[in-house]
């Protein structure tokens, strides 16, 4: 029989999971792969170098160009000449992209529909359990 931690750890890999697969499955509703709709989100705030949002992904630079590239090629996202070094290239949404990137996080509605099955109570509580499992080792 597993130990706490670890029947705890299944749970919690359980969740990433459905997780991941329901923001694939709202990415799929909006025409996007889920590195499209995380690009886009990237960059929803203002533009980005290529490294830059390589390092957010956590991916090689040549996935971003090519993820790009392909949003590029739908009028979802433009590289433009670094504004700190004109060696390096920018990304940045369009407004095409933008909406897109709304009807994407709309369509995602699995961590609203999750957190909404608890009590405000459980909110608060799972709110402060996340910040302790997130904060860096010291």
């Amino acid at each position: 029989m597993p130990d706490r931690t670890d029947r705890v750890a299944q749970q919690l890999w359980g969740f990433v999971y459905d997780y991941d697969a329901a923001y694939e499955r709202a990415a799929r509703a909006v025409g996007l792969s889920t590195a499209q709709a995380c690009l886009l989100k990237a960059v929803a705030d203002g533009p980005r170098t290529m490294g830059e949002i390589a390092t957010e992904l956590l991916c090689d630079a040549s996935n971003v160009t090519q993820v790009v590239t392909r949003l590029e090629a739908r009028g979802l996202v433009t590289r433009q000449p670094g504004r700190a070094d004109r060696r390096s290239r920018e990304v940045a949404i369009t407004a095409a992209g933008a909406e897109l990137d709304r009807s994407a996080r709309q369509a995602f509605r699995f961590p609203r529909e999750r957190i909404g099955r608890l009590s405000a109570d459980d909110q608060q509580t799972l709110s402060t359990l996340l910040e302790t499992l997130a904060a860096p080792d010291s």
